[in-house]
């Protein structure tokens, strides 16, 4: 007797095999038998119609604090994702000593735009060393299972204490603790080592991230300290534009210790074809058998803008950052319907803020209507400049019109990366090279400006199903980039795949009725705050550790995930 039987669905095993029409046995945490006439079960989920997948694996996320208090793991696990990776980025909450815990707040507040009151009030704290943190997180019962990463920002903090958070140089002996409490850490259990080198990342105190200026020699000894430890993967988040720069250690990295690298890899406006660039050492490095990857993002990494959001498109007009911007919201939205406001605030001059601030603000160029459902491959004619032209308006007046839609709710799409040519081409060919891996979803994170925990809905909808200006990727392929490639790079090698042995991570979809939602604003973080949610339809059954987790995108009860510790190898 079964534990769980699925009949009739069409399965999507994850390796890229064409799909075909199969039964689904599971018993305790395993799928057993997949084939037809599989014998009676205690549960029968009838998938006819419906897509039979692996559970989704997010390698990049940022549910650190979140954790600890939401073990649903919203909005991930509204998106088919069971199995979320986190530590991203250089930032992190262990190791920490008890006085520097507000300090990491605030740097995890000021790089990825997470609340720090919802953090000081949501987070239990009960841990100092890395492997404390791990044994913190084990008591946890979640929705889906989490596997960490060990962030340079802490580590340096809490080795060199300021001479760290301020980006002093460390001496080697420095470097060499440092290496020591990252090989305790991957020794406990964590995936990888994550460190930031962005200009763009900075603390709400307005500091780079601790590591962001690291010489090499400090890369290579933590590197080695994760080589005592057996190895573990290597994310860098480097400022785009530097990447080529950046290979050379790489490489080297990869080459001495046998560490895996990850790096993040976007289209630029300021180098727009640096990305083929860099698929050609790629290209070089796979020649060589050294395992570097770079992780890609599935649409354009962008901005929501919004009048409750982080990036507001007239936070550089003082009509209406002196008066406006910081009023209760029902406040705030009277005062907006005003017309006398409006004309203030469209018609005041723009201040400078900084070099990336002024661009966001005042390329209109690559402002569109988000809308709903949402779409996240605008034609260039539909940009404000481009609508502000044919309707002799300015560019100030759509965009506040756009913004006022919705009652005040409207949002306004910012396509930051990946939109250089206005279309997805280089995302398509990105996505499609074999040493890249989807990632960059951001779950947890920038939660007043950016919602993209909701790429798997996005692959299915968009690249298999409704793409229109341009070609569309396969079915198989699709599920097997964020199910086996994505749980191949952090060692996860006992799912990603519906294989007899395997976790009985599954999705039930849909794919007919799947449908992306619109973002919206909420406030459900501890202390009030603030964040984007952006839900689906058509997701009929999340399966976790073969226990359902999600109904028809509603939680079912059941909080099988846990703390993953390590790689976890295929099964036998």
């Amino acid at each position: 007797m079964h534990d769980l039987l699925i009949t009739g669905g069409t399965v999507v095993d994850g390796t890229g095999s064409p799909a075909r029409l199969a039964d689904l046995a599971i018993q305790g945490d395993r799928i057993i038998a997949i084939g037809t006439d599989l014998g009676p079960a205690r549960e029968t989920l009838d998938a006819t119609g419906l897509l039979v997948t692996p559970g989704f694996v997010d390698i990049h996320t940022h549910y650190d604090g979140q954790v600890t208090w939401d073990p649903m793991l919203t909005p991930s696990s509204l998106h088919g994702v069971t199995t979320v990776v986190v530590g991203s980025c250089g930032v992190g909450f262990a190791p920490v000593k008890p006085e520097r815990r507000e300090w990491l707040i605030g740097l995890m507040e000021g790089v990825e735009d997470i609340p720090g009151a919802a953090l000081t009030e949501g987070m239990r704290w009960g841990w100092e060393t890395f492997p404390e943190y791990l044994d913190a997180l084990d008591k946890l019962e979640l929705a889906v299972d989490f596997a960490t990463q060990v962030p340079h920002g802490a580590v340096r903090t809490y080795v060199m204490g300021d001479r760290g958070a301020n980006n002093e140089a460390a001496t080697p002996e420095d470097v060499e603790a440092m290496a020591d409490v990252v090989e305790q850490a991957i020794d406990a259990g964590a995936l990888g080592f994550s460190t930031s080198r962005t200009l763009i990342h900075k603390g709400s105190d307005g500091v780079h991230v601790p590591g962001t200026f690291a010489e090499t020699s400090e890369l290579m000894g933590i590197a080695r300290g994760m080589q005592r430890a057996g190895g573990a993967v290597f994310q860098m988040t480097s400022n785009h534009t530097d990447m080529a720069d950046e290979f050379s250690w790489m490489r080297t990295l990869a080459r001495d210790t046998g560490n895996p690298v990850s790096f993040n890899l976007l289209q630029t406006d300021a180098a727009p074809d640096l990305w083929r660039h860099m698929l050609g050492l790629l290209d070089e490095v796979e020649a060589e058998g050294l395992p570097v990857r770079a992780q890609v993002c599935g649409r354009p990494n962008g901005v929501l803008m919004s009048w409750q959001g982080t990036a507001v498109p007239f936070l550089n007009r003082g009509a209406y950052l002196c008066g406006i911007h910081h009023l209760p919201w029902e406040e705030k939205l009277a005062t907006l319907k005003d017309p006398e406001t409006r004309a203030a605030i469209i018609g005041d001059v723009a201040v400078p803020l900084g070099e990336f601030e002024d661009f966001i603000l005042g390329s209109f160029h690559k402002m569109y209507r988000l809308g709903s459902p949402p779409e996240y491959e605008p034609h260039p004619s539909t940009s404000a400049a481009a609508v502000a032209e044919q309707q002799g308006r300015t560019p100030e007046e759509v965009v506040y019109d756009w913004l006022m839609e919705d009652n005040g709710e409207g949002i306004v799409y910012f396509p930051i990366f990946n939109y250089s040519g206005g279309d997805h081409a280089a995302l398509h060919e990105l996505m499609q090279h074999p040493r890249t891996v989807l990632g960059l979803g951001d779950g947890g994170a920038h939660c007043g400006a950016v919602c993209d925990a909701s790429l798997p809905t996005y692959m299915l909808t968009h690249w298999v199903r409704d793409r229109e200006r341009g070609p569309r990727l396969p079915l198989e392929q699709v599920i097997k980039m964020q199910t086996a490639d994505t749980a191949a790079l952090f060692g996860l090698e006992d799912r990603g795949r519906l294989a007899v042995g395997h976790i009985a991570d599954l999705n039930l979809i849909d794919l007919d009725a799947l449908t992306l939602e619109a973002p919206r604003m909420i406030h459900d973080l501890p202390a009030g705050g603030r964040r984007y949610m952006q839900g689906a339809g058509g997701y009929r059954a999340t399966i976790k550790s073969g226990q359902i987790v999600m109904r028809d995108g509603v939680a079912a009860g059941p909080l099988p995930g846990r703390l993953l510790r390590g790689r976890q190898g295929a099964p036998a």
